[in-house]
């Protein structure tokens, strides 16, 4: 499946390092739609005014822990986005299991990310949320 000029996913990446969000962006930018968000308030806003297919977020920031995001979204907007996904080169098994259990989320990915890899997943978790 690729995206098409009438088909853009909207993929909303959260992460507290600028230089992870400007490389998410440049890798990803020509074939989906990408907003950046550097903290929970951003991730949050972003969702409100945004339709967005795929979440993707980091597990270790200052505000709020990815698991933690997950959580204050379902609240707030249980079916959006349909798919979750979190990156992380940390990671607290009971945590994470809880995010599986509870908050939707898709698939957790071990930082560094391979490009070919995370782009097979984002297609992946937007079908699977979309079907």
């Amino acid at each position: 499946m690729n995206a098409t000029a009438n088909q853009r996913y909207t993929i909303l990446y959260v992460d507290d390092e600028q230089a992870n969000l400007s490389v998410f962006k440049s890798t990803f930018r020509r074939e989906f739609n990408i907003l950046l968000a550097n903290n929970s308030d951003e991730a949050v806003a972003l969702l409100k005014d945004n339709k967005v297919d795929l979440l993707i977020t980091d597990q270790m920031m200052p505000d709020m822990s990815g698991v933690e995001l997950l959580k204050a979204i379902i609240k707030l907007y249980p079916e959006v986005p349909p798919s979750r996904v979190m990156l992380s080169g940390y990671t607290q098994p009971k945590d994470i299991d809880l995010a599986f259990d509870e908050y939707k989320l898709y698939k957790f990915i071990s930082k560094p990310w391979e490009e070919a890899d995370l782009k097979a997943l984002i297609i992946e978790a937007i079908q699977a949320g979309h079907g």
